[in-house]
This record gives C-alpha cells, sequence and structure tokens, in this order.
C-alpha cells in the first residue's frame, strides 16, 4: 500500500539540515512536467531546452487524448487510439542540507518501456507499463543545484495489448527522503484469530541487522493496542479482541514501524492491513473469518473510460459503488497489477480481490503479437516481486493470479517450470495467500491429465463450468473456482448449485476500452457501461447476487421478440412496434405485470432463477411489475413512455470537491420529458460551461462505437445520457456547471471546492 505523510510539514523537505530531517519524508512529485509527444534527440540531458513542451501535471494519458482511428497502429486492441513516443521532463532544487541523505523516486506505473534518467544518467528501463518501481537518485543528484530528471515512453511497437493500456506516466509519482539506512518493505500477516486474539507476524526488512525496530499496532479508532521493541527483524504481536476485516464491515488496522540507530530515529512507515481469516476448501468452497460465502466477482480492466488509464480515485470509488449495488463483492484484477490506490478503496470498501500479474508469458496473443512475450523471461521475477511485495499487506486479496489463458505449452516440462516458478516465488515472498491461473480449454492443454492442475493451489478456469465441476467430481480434492465467465444462466447455476464451487468472475464489471471491431472501440458485455449506466445484465445479476429485494423490468427493443434487451417503455418506431416481449429479472417469490394498471398475469420465481417472461400487445403508458414475498410487496418498478425532450436534469456523485488528482465529480446528464421520464431514443447535442477555478476533465455517452473527443466541452446524449467528470484547481470557491441543447432550458449545477 501506498505509505505516505501527508502533513503540511512536506514541503520542508529540501529546507532543513539533513540529520534534522528525522525519519521517512515523501514528496508528491505529480506537479511540475513538461511533456512531449514524439521522440526528442538529447531531452535526457540536463541541458535540454523544453520551454515549448507542453506544461501538465501527471498522471497523464496522452493516448486517451485521441483522435480515434481505423488504421491506428495499437488496432482494435487498443482501441484504435494513438501509440507512439512521448517525453517527459522534470527540473527540482536540492540544497546542500540535504547532503547524507538518501533520495529515491517512486513511480507506480509508466506505460511502456519507460527510461529514466537523472541530470543525464541513465537509471534503468522498464518495459512492463504496470509495475511499481523505484530509482536511488542520490548518487548522480547535484546537492545544492538544479537537477533535472527525464523520462521516455515507448509504445511503438504495436500490437501490443489486447485490451486498452494508455500512454505516459499514467500513475501517481513520489520523491523519498530517508537516511541512508532504511526499511526497504514491511509486511504484516494473520498468523491466527478468534474472537479473544490474534497473532501478527511481522517481517520488517532493513538490509542490514545493525539497528532497533520497533512497531506499534493501533485499531481502527486509533488506539494503541499493541507494541514491539527490539533488534530482531521478524517477530510475532498479539492483538486483544481483535476487530475482523470483513466485507460488511472493512475494519483496518495501522502498524507504525521505526527504524532507529544509536537512539536517532532513521525511518519510520505507516502500514495499512486487516486482521481476517481467509482460506479455500475442496468441499466448500470459500471462508472468510469462518463464513462459508461465495465469490461474486468481476473481472475489471485498468481503464477508466473517458479518462483512459490515468484514472482518479473517485471514479474508482464511483464504480466500485455501482458494483456493490449490482451484488458484486470480489474483483479480479485482469490482466495486470493495478494502481495501488485501486486496493487501497478495495480495502475501504469491503471488496475481496484476486491479484494479477500477467495476461502473457513468452507465447504472443492475437492482436497484441508484440506485448509482454518479448519481456517475460527476463522481467517476469522482477515484475512479481513488485506486484506481491507492495500488495500483500492488503486484506483485500485472497488469491494471486500469474496468468491469464496462457499460450505456452502447458503440456511440457517448460510449461511445468514455468508456472511453479511463478507460484514458488510468491509463495516465497507471502506465503498466506493461494496461487492460480486462469486456465484456457484446458482439455486441449491436458492440463487435467498431465498433472499440471494439481500443482495449482487453485484450479482457476476460464469458463465451460461443467468441465470444471467434472474435474472436481473426478478429484474431489480439488480446489476450483471460476476465473472468467459470462453472464448466462449456465454459469450463474454452476456457481449456485455446486458448494465446492468457491466463486465466479464475470467478463465485465464494467466495459472497457479496446478488444472490439471497427467501428465499436469498446467491449460491452459488462454489468455497467463505461458511464456506469446498467446494462441487462447488471439488472439480471442483481437479482441473481443481491440479498435485498430485486425487480427490473426489460424489453426486446425489436417488435416480436427481436433486437436487444433495453429497459425503457420508448420504442423507436411505435407504429411498427406492435408486439412486445417482456422480461422481469426478480429474486421475489412471485411477480406481476400491470400495462396502464391492468394485470398481465402473475408469474412464480422459476426453480433455476430464469427471468420471467411475457408477451403483450405494445400501448403506451406505463409497465409496472410488483414483487410479492409471502403475498406482501416488496420491491417494484415502473417503465413509462417517454415524450418529446423537455428538460436536462443533473446529479453529481460529489457536491464538495478537493483539488487533488484523485478528486473528481461525475455529473450525468439526463433528458426528460414533460413528466421527468428519461427519453432514451434519439440523440441531442448537449454543450458544458464551467465556471469558477476548475475545468470539465472528460466527457462520455457510453456509446460503444462513438468516435467523439473525450475533452471537448460537448456531448451528445445516448440513450438519454451523458457523464462529464469536473475537477477544481482551487481550493476554495465554487464551480458552476451549465449544461444545454438547442431548444431545452439549460441547467446548472454548484459545486462547493476544499
Amino acid at each position: 500500500m501506498r505509505r505516505t505523510r501527508l502533513a503540511a510539514l512536506l514541503v520542508l523537505i529540501f529546507a532543513l539540515p539533513a540529520w534534522a530531517l528525522d525519519g521517512r519524508v515523501t514528496q508528491d512529485f505529480d506537479a511540475g512536467w513538461r511533456f512531449l509527444k514524439g521522440d526528442a534527440k538529447g531531452a535526457e540531458q540536463p541541458g535540454f531546452r523544453d520551454e515549448a513542451w507542453r506544461s501538465l501535471a501527471v498522471p497523464h494519458d496522452w493516448s486517451i487524448e485521441g483522435p480515434y482511428d481505423q488504421a491506428a497502429p495499437a488496432g482494435r486492441g487498443g482501441g484504435y487510439l494513438p501509440t507512439g513516443i512521448g517525453w517527459y521532463r522534470k527540473r527540482f532544487t536540492v540544497p546542500k542540507d540535504e547532503a547524507g541523505r538518501s533520495v529515491r523516486i517512486e513511480f507506480d506505473g509508466i506505460m511502456a518501456n519507460a527510461e529514466v534518467w537523472i541530470n543525464g544518467k541513465r537509471l534503468g528501463q522498464r518495459p512492463y507499463g504496470y509495475s511499481s518501481y523505484s530509482y536511488d537518485l542520490t548518487p548522480h543528484l547535484k546537492v545544492g543545484g538544479a537537477n533535472v530528471l527525464a523520462v521516455r515512453v515507448d509504445n511503438s511497437v504495436q500490437p501490443a495489448s489486447r485490451y486498452y493500456t494508455g500512454a505516459g506516466i499514467y500513475r501517481h509519482v513520489r520523491l523519498v527522503s530517508t537516511a541512508p539506512q532504511f526499511l526497504q518493505s514491511v509486511f504484516i500477516a494473520t498468523q491466527s484469530v478468534t474472537n479473544e486474539t490474534a497473532t501478527l507476524r511481522v517481517q520488517a526488512d532493513a538490509g542490514k541487522a545493525d539497528a532497533s525496530i520497533s512497531t506499534s499496532i493501533y485499531d481502527p479508532s486509533g488506539k494503541e493496542v499493541a507494541r514491539h521493541t527490539g533488534a530482531a527483524s521478524t517477530f510475532e504481536l498479539n492483538i486483544p479482541a481483535p476487530q475482523r476485516w470483513g466485507l460488511s464491515s472493512p475494519r483496518l488496522y495501522r502498524a507504525v514501524t521505526q527504524l532507529r540507530k544509536d537512539g536517532k530515529l532513521l525511518d519510520e512507515q505507516t502500514t495499512r492491513f486487516g486482521i481476517r481469516s481467509a482460506r479455500f476448501d475442496a468441499d466448500t468452497g470459500f471462508w472468510l473469518n469462518d463464513e462459508n460465502i461465495k465469490l461474486y466477482g468481476v473481472c475489471l480492466h485498468h481503464d477508466g473510460g473517458a479518462v483512459g488509464a490515468a484514472v482518479p480515485l473517485d471514479v474508482w470509488r464511483y464504480r466500485l459503488g455501482k458494483l456493490k449495488e449490482a451484488g458484486v463483492n470480489a474483483i479480479r484484477t485482469s490482466h495486470n497489477p493495478v494502481a495501488p490506490e485501486f486496493l487501497d478503496l478495495a480495502d475501504e470498501m469491503g471488496f475481496l480481490v484476486m491479484d494479477e500479474t500477467f495476461d502473457t508469458w513468452t507465447a504472443a496473443k492475437q492482436f497484441g503479437e508484440q506485448g509482454y512475450n518479448r519481456f517475460f523471461s527476463q522481467w517476469w521475477e522482477a515484475d512479481t516481486r513488485s506486484m506481491v511485495v507492495r500488495d500483500r499487506n492488503h486484506p483485500s486479496i485472497v488469491l494471486y493470479s500469474v496468468g491469464n489463458e496462457i499460450h505456452d505449452d502447458l503440456n511440457s516440462p517448460e510449461g511445468f517450470r514455468k508456472y511453479a516458478q511463478q507460484q514458488d516465488l510468491i509463495h516465497q515472498l507471502d506465503p498466506t495467500r493461494p496461487v492460480t491461473m486462469g486456465l484456457f480449454r484446458p482439455a486441449l492443454s491436458k492440463v487435467y491429465e498431465n498433472g499440471f492442475a494439481d500443482t495449482m493451489d487453485i484450479i482457476g478456469q476460464n469458463y465451460r463450468p461443467k468441465e470444471l465441476i467434472a474435474v472436481h467430481q473426478a478429484k474431489p480434492t480439488r480446489k476450483v473456482i471460476g476465473t472468467e465467465n459470462d453472464h448466462s444462466l449456465e454459469q450463474w447455476l454452476a456457481l449456485r448449485d455446486n458448494p465446492f464451487y468457491a466463486g465466479q468472475f464475470l467478463w465485465t464489471g464494467f466495459a472497457y476500452l479496446g478488444e472490439a471491431d471497427w467501428p465499436a472501440t469498446t467491449w460491452n458485455n459488462a454489468l455497467f457501461n463505461r458511464i456506469g449506466s446498467w446494462t441487462h445484465f447488471g439488472l439480471q445479476r442483481q437479482s441473481w447476487w443481491s440479498r435485498q429485494p430485486v425487480v427490473h423490468i426489460v424489453r426486446r427493443d425489436g417488435n416480436a421478440g427481436a433486437g436487444n434487451w433495453v429497459a425503457d417503455w420508448t420504442p423507436r418506431d411505435p407504429d411498427s412496434y406492435d408486439e412486445a416481449q417482456v422480461a422481469v429479472y426478480s429474486n421475489a417469490e412471485e411477480v406481476e405485470l400491470f400495462l396502464n394498471d391492468k394485470s398481465l398475469g402473475v408469474k412464480k420465481k422459476p426453480a433455476n432463477d430464469a427471468p420471467r417472461i411475457w408477451t403483450t400487445a405494445y400501448a403506451a403508458g406505463a409497465l409496472r411489475a410488483e414483487a410479492r414475498n409471502g403475498g406482501r410487496a416488496v420491491a417494484s418498478e415502473t417503465l413509462r413512455t417517454a415524450g418529446a425532450p423537455a428538460s436536462i436534469a443533473l446529479t453529481t456523485t460529489r457536491q464538495r470537491l478537493g483539488t487533488s488528482f484523485d478528486d473528481a465529480a461525475l455529473v450525468e446528464v439526463r433528458v426528460l420529458d414533460a413528466q421527468g421520464t428519461l427519453v432514451p431514443v434519439g440523440s441531442l447535442p448537449i454543450s458544458f460551461k464551467l465556471d469558477g477555478a476548475g475545468r470539465i476533465a472528460a466527457v462520455d455517452n457510453g456509446d460503444a462505437n462513438s468516435h467523439a473527443s473525450y475533452q471537448a466541452p460537448q456531448c451528445a446524449s445516448y440513450a438519454g445520457r451523458c457523464l462529464a467528470i469536473v475537477k477544481a484547481t482551487a481550493a476554495k470557491g465554487r464551480l458552476v456547471f451549465t449544461a444545454s441543447a438547442p431548444n431545452l432550458p439549460s441547467a446548472t449545477l454548484t459545486l462547493s471546492t476544499e
């Protein structure tokens, strides 16, 4: 997890004498960069003239700025968005008093093939854009003078991925100053836990063994509950009456670890963690805190739609909130390490996580032939180590995955060796969690016959649930999980009806950029589209996974059962729409459907959880479903036929807005008729204006076939909606957001900044 002091005194990092700075000081290094889209000979040299370059702050994804192009080298995998070379440069000063300190630069992720220089000295290159890593700047710093950090990003060799990656320094950057001897990592693992006590194992890596290490544990209320001081780098602590981390109560503890020598504080790290037990059982699936639960999971790619790969945390907060509403309790980070703050959020919100390393090993995949397969042999160990050491304190993580649909030959000694190396390394770095991978068409690779699958801690398989069930039945000691699944009823029943089936991860939770055939730019078979609008998949899944009473109405948008499922009662052409096929998704015992208050009949809940289907003559008006348990109404939903557009409605995810990169207000824009019903047909050009110290960071309408710019001050409505993402640029003030469309009154929304 990110361990950062957020006190205002951080600005003093280079203003105090070196040894007056006790411990660790971490400085946000996101601001003050210059950027060039393109190559520049000699740009790594400190004397290079970059005045004409664009000034910006990172995280920054220049690929999402577009434009879309069917002929783009990234192709369908990269969503037809630009790739190439980009440069970033930053000047900073280190006063003379900083002599004797160790100074490092930490990158949470650079996409991709990033080379880094300090004052013209090359620090290294990392090809994998999803890895977090750091470089020691100390030997090359000009203490008392100006310094120049330069980063060259190159993803010009394409196609490099089957899905959108983004481009640039798209995650956070920090400058870290410590004494020369410092804590390289702190790992806190729950060894055992009961209602009375928990035993924690603390492992602090400080390099040398000539200093004292102390750790204090603070409970969720901030009260110190345990302390240890000694020379040992590994020790145990007992926590009385532990408050367990769980899905409904994600309680988090804090550990403050200090490194001292001769009474002097050398380093200090704060580690957030949770106390919980988690295990997989061959007979009964997954257990969290001695409760047998199913992992109701989704796969998520790392892009945030209109913001690309540089995703403010508030965008993830919104998305995870929607997924929780749908009944989701688990996330697969498909198919790569995510930003560290994403895992912080999963900890806070109570999600389980399958943390994944790679989409490829050495064998290439179609539409991503020039991807990580070129680098796996040299870099897999460093990249795996980077992810596990960074992530292992997160209580949300219950499972690691080392690959997705790997095309390497798993029916060979070399295939066995590659998997074993990765699993063994993870066990060494984190012995508390099991390892899996997403097997693909295992019958062809013979992994169930040749013994490969039985070397896995947990057997994970993509799709084909009947095959996975048969694998367990053939050998009941096997622990199994669905690592990737579609939205079908068959997949749900496989999980529902088999206690040993630990969970599944749907493809996908949110629509994502790439992996689509032109003119589409987005994979759209998800519970939610890019802007967070429910799809029929999401509505149906909520009826299966939610613990609350659920009822939703959808209809075929074509006459007599043709077309797609949509959640409205407004045909595109009412004159040709005379017979409507209606489905109701509900977990209630019975549902009665009414058209203009006339009953169309009552249907009981099918034993197999299938949707309840009605066929009726279409009539404009109101279609209402009433769900009942024990004869008592527990939920209802009404769809109304929309009239002509009459107004614009605005809602926001935040009323008060901070100024950091991760602060964002998501403003939903809806087109309504005179009665307040969403108008889902047609499209209106909607213009946006923001008054005050802020900016509209991105706009989107969720249309998978749209090629419009995400940075424009306007957006065409799609299915009656669009989205604007607003950011503040000053700490105090007021932002007034205005949306307007031809022949409609404008709508305004006021936000305050803090």
